[in-house]
């Protein structure tokens, strides 16, 4: 094959990467680095160079997040053909002496139907390719590879790249292991926003920049990078070109030191040279710096005020505590642009918190600050946010630019603004604290119907929970119909005594309502709860509730978890407030549950649905002599032993037990725990324990409205179609004298009494002694009964 040859003068094709929206922006970027023939792709930009050009973009790209150089493309119409192509391809020109690999493959076709044995197929052909040509085969590592190959099939052909990145240039050096997932998207989100504002040329300029909603202060960072023209890959310690033959160490030690030099004259220029001498571990003169981001979160600061010092930025940037205060807010603003290089002018940017996150009420807060700061930014200033899209009808008007940034959970609307906003809607609240009425900037000052309805119901159910013991309970239930969603309140317990916490719930407008008003009606319900109700934004959770087939089924909130304590009769229970649109206790049993739990003194205790099993701890309290807790979801079932083991009474799984999660084995009675928590099916399990002729004196039955669950195969779940089959079912399972409480939610709900009744079953409608008074309002949340054998069907009953 001929002597390896001096590549490193050749030119090379590169594709770097970037965020579905920012490839224009990309590609602008290239240029500025001095990269010539670039073309905006799908996904990232083309360019071409000699080896040396690709790694500048990956030491100073600030919007690229993989940069791979194209190694070849060839055949991929089946595993041979692929394998021969790689084989081709000279490996020895690409992958440095002594370097390890590994292949990471995406894509498939008819042929080629899983991605490791395509990876497979082409580490098998680079290997063959190198021990043919120096004698010896690279070693594997799969975690830290110093040389990764990416291999992209479409259609029946496949480019082989090497990644030049290593990891991506997202993740800064300044995040650490305790920054998730979520942290390098919002690095590039707020690169994206910066980048779409030109913001390092107006800085630049002299102009100052405010972000009002820092949270962990990326965009901070990001910015004071900008304004000091640090590198953003300058201190990284780790690259993919490390094991590319091309790589020019020549080039890169000067890149370095040119970089080195760009920024020791960039501290300069912002701090003097004598304050730049200090720059990586010296605070900042708050009254001086230009970049600052402000938050009402103390841990968000403390995190922030980390970032920056990781970055060696805390000298140049600072992030503070947010003021409620209109004249803070234009002091800190005149402050920014105070070292303004004539133009005196500010950029108040902000990457805000999407919709349909569990912290709406967060995001709704965070963007009437970024609004209320634009209106008092000076004359000539620039606003830009990275969001929800919502900010267009804050402002009043349609951004100068606007385009949508990333795909699916991650995506968010980029908005430019040239003008400053209107000015807001202000409706006044009584403040719960007492004192001075509180200022609440909204979409429509008629949400002050809905914030007086609220404040009334507030007082009237505080006064009656007080009263009875109840620590979580129903405010508002589409009271008026313009405002159509649940609000929930939640008083804390255990670690979180003393907390309180709202949990809103937005129903589904109809479709004869503008999507866009229902989104403004929602945004002032969230602006209202925390000043009505005295809670922080940031401990107001809001879901979306669409209703689907049957009137029960939900959408899945899709927030992040908030899991913390409340309390029910004295009992312990764990609850999520963001996680799932429902919360891990449904509030309208609790008169139910009580009742099982008053009911359940020395009796054997079935739980099917149990869901978190909640009822399963009132009977437990109550002196039930065994529980049987019955559930298709693992999740759920741990969820249900957490609550038990937190208040004194462990269970344990049926798998555990005894290796097996069915209902149980002949003989095996005497082995069963007090507290049992059995994984299954619960109308399949119904039948099994028939077989079995076990027997419960209490069950308590809450199945869904209406279930495809993939667990369930190709069966589905009606309780209208299938809820007289399942109570016959759970007739048989009650020992002489026993009782069964059933429940369901669906509203138009009619029980088959007739067939109940050839069944031998008996059923009590109950419904009205178990709507509690926060529910009254809707006597129609749930129907409620209790079911017995009939006298005459005892000998028979398993016939």
């Amino acid at each position: 094959m001929g002597e390896s040859r001096d590549t490193r003068f050749e030119d090379c094709e590169f594709f770097a990467t970037c965020p579905p929206g920012v490839e224009g922006l990309l590609a602008d970027e290239l240029r500025g680095l001095g990269v010539r023939k670039v073309r905006p792709l799908a996904g990232g930009a083309a360019f071409y160079g000699k080896p040396a050009v690709g790694l500048r973009v990956c030491l100073w790209s600030r919007l690229a997040g993989r940069v791979n150089v194209v190694v070849g493309r060839v055949d991929a119409r089946d595993g041979e053909a692929l394998y021969s192509g790689v084989r081709d391809l000279a490996w020895e020109d690409e992958i440095a002496v002594g370097a390890s690999i590994a292949v990471r493959a995406h894509g498939t076709n008819d042929e080629l139907r899983n991605t490791q044995f395509t990876a497979l197929k082409v580490k098998d052909a680079l290997c063959d390719r190198l021990v043919e040509a120096r004698g010896s085969r690279p070693d594997v590592d799969a975690g830290r590879p110093d040389a990764l190959i990416e291999v992209r099939l479409k259609g029946a052909r496949a480019t082989v790249s090497l990644d030049l990145s290593g990891r991506s240039l997202s993740r800064r050096s300044y995040l650490d292991a305790s920054d998730g997932a979520e942290a390098p998207v919002a690095v590039a989100q707020a690169a994206a926003l910066l980048a779409a504002l030109d913001a390092a040329a107006l800085l630049e300029k002299g102009w100052g920049l405010l972000d009002p909603a820092a949270d962990d202060g990326i965009l901070v960072c990001e910015a004071a990078a900008m304004l000091v023209d640090q590198a953003p890959g300058l201190v990284r310690d780790r690259w993919g070109f490390s094991g590319w033959a091309r790589t020019d160490a020549e080039a890169w030690d000067d890149m370095l030191a040119e970089a080195d030099n760009r920024l020791e004259a960039g501290l300069e220029r912002v701090l003097g040279a004598e304050r730049a001498a200090y720059a990586a571990s010296d605070a900042p003169d708050q009254e001086s710096v230009a970049v600052v981001g402000l938050s009402e979160s103390s841990p968000a600061i403390a995190r922030a005020r980390q970032h920056l010092r990781a970055a060696g930025l805390r000298a140049v940037a600072s992030v503070e505590a947010a003021s409620g205060d209109a004249a803070a807010v234009e002091r800190r603003l005149g402050a920014v642009v105070a070292r303004a290089a004539g133009e005196g002018a500010a950029l108040v940017v902000a990457n805000a918190a999407p919709p349909s996150r569990d912290d709406d009420a967060r995001a709704v807060a965070e963007q009437a600050a970024c609004v209320a700061a634009a209106r008092r930014a000076p004359a000539g200033s620039r606003f830009g946010f990275a969001g929800s899209g919502a900010f267009a009808s804050r402002f009043g008007a349609a951004p100068e630019k606007r385009f949508a940034l990333g795909v699916g959970r991650t995506e968010a609307v980029v908005e430019i603004f040239a003008v400053p906003p209107r000015e807001p809607a202000v409706i006044l609240v009584p403040n719960p604290a007492g004192g001075t009425e509180l200022s609440v900037e909204v979409n429509d000052a008629g949400v002050a119907q809905f914030a007086a309805r609220l404040r009334k119901v507030a007082r009237e159910r505080r006064k009656w929970a007080a009263r009875e013991g109840v620590a979580c309970y129903r405010l508002y239930d589409g009271d008026l119909p313009e405002y159509a969603c649940a609000i929930d309140l939640y008083e804390g317990a255990a670690e979180s005594e003393g907390i309180l916490y709202a949990h809103v719930a937005e129903y589904a407008a109809p479709k004869s309502v503008d999507e866009a008003l229902a989104r403004a009606r929602f945004e002032d319900v969230l602006a209202v709860v925390p000043a009505v109700l005295g809670i922080r934004p940031d401990h107001v959770f809001s879901k979306a509730r669409v209703r689907a087939r049957g009137g029960g089924q939900y959408r899945d909130a899709g927030g992040r978890s908030y899991v913390t304590h409340t309390s029910e009769d004295g009992l312990i229970c764990e609850i999520d407030l963001g996680g799932y649109l429902d919360t891990g206790i449904f509030l309208d049993h609790r008169t139910t549950r009580e009742m099982v739990g008053k009911m359940a003194a020395g009796k054997r205790f079935l739980n099917l649905f149990a869901y978190t099993g909640v009822a399963t701890l009132h009977a437990a309290a109550g002196g039930a002599s065994s529980t049987t807790t019955v559930d298709l979801s693992q999740t759920y079932l741990d969820w249900a032993a957490r609550n038990m083991e937190a208040n004194g009474f462990p269970a344990v799984l049926a798998a555990e037990r005894d290796g097996r999660g069915a209902a149980g084995r002949r003989g095996g009675a005497n082995r069963r725990p007090r507290h049992e928590l059995v994984r299954a099916d619960a109308v399949r399990w119904i039948q099994e324990a028939r077989r079995e002729r076990r027997q419960w004196d209490l069950i308590f039955v809450d199945p869904p409205t209406f279930s495809n669950s993939k667990a369930m195969g190709r069966r589905t779940w009606d309780v209208q179609r299938d809820h007289a089959e399942l109570l016959i079912g759970v007739s048989r399972l009650l020992a002489k004298d026993g009782l069964a409480v059933f429940s369901c939610n669906l509203r138009a709900f009619k029980p088959d009494t007739e067939a109940l009744v050839r069944a031998g079953v008996e059923i009590e409608d109950i419904t009205a002694s178990t709507i509690p008074h926060d529910f009254e309002r809707n006597p129609r949340i749930h129907h409620c009964y209790l079911v017995r054998r009939a006298v005459s069907a005892e000998a028979g009953a398993d016939a």
